[in-house]
């Protein structure tokens, strides 16, 4: 008869080791940093090259630059704009009869007359010389009178070199004389220049106001 042995208890000493239990939250381990790198892939394309940051390099001064002044090749620069937008002028047939000394305001004007957008409107003054200035079709006595003061204030800044220039007190010359058109006096400054019936190239005249006396 056959006798069955039971198994030994089992002890510290020899008890099976267990499995590793793998942490889901433990970091991975440490790249080999000796190991050989995967050899690559023979049919994948080359990495793409990034492109060439341009160089800049900064423009060179001209040799007469002053340092210690740097409005000097400013002041040139405007000074050879200023006589090429002058030759400019000269040469077109629809800016040639305005002044090489163009401003701004003299140069939109010109483009809005050709346009209709502006009129000219010529104001005789009390020693009968004819100042034609120009103004927006839609303008107003006031836009007349601040037109009038341009033209005038221009003429003699042109003019510095060959006389002295004259103090005007616009004040003064709005107080003393009244804008008439065709035997109207041009009053309310609010007032459109065309409900007064005034078109391009009609004139206006400088009248004297007259002063009551007791």
């Amino acid at each position: 008869m056959e006798m069955e042995v039971a198994p030994p208890p089992l002890s510290e000493d020899n008890a099976a080791p267990l499995p590793p239990v793998e942490d889901e939250d433990a970091p991975p381990p440490p790249a080999d940093e000796d190991a050989p790198p995967p050899p690559a892939d023979e049919d994948a394309p080359p990495p793409p090259v990034p492109p060439e940051e341009p160089s800049v390099t900064a423009p060179a001064l001209p040799p007469d630059t002053d340092l210690v002044n740097p409005t000097v090749p400013h002041v040139e620069a405007m000074i050879r704009f200023s006589e090429g937008l002058a030759a400019i002028i000269q040469e077109d047939p629809l800016l040639c009869d305005l002044p090489s000394q163009l401003t701004l305001e003299e140069l939109k004007s010109k483009v809005a007359l050709e346009y209709g957008q502006a009129m000219t409107v010529n104001v005789r003054r009390a020693d009968d010389i004819v100042m034609p200035v120009v103004i927006a079709i839609n303008g107003t006595v006031r836009d007349l009178k601040n037109a009038i003061k341009l033209y005038f204030n221009l003429k003699q800044e042109r003019e510095s070199e060959i006389r002295r220039p004259k103090h005007i007190s616009w004040r003064y010359i709005w107080r003393t004389y009244y804008l008439y058109y065709e035997g109207t006096k041009l009053e309310n400054d609010r007032k459109k220049l065309k409900d007064y019936g005034i078109k391009n190239r009609d004139e206006v005249t400088f009248i004297k106001r007259l002063t009551a006396k007791n």
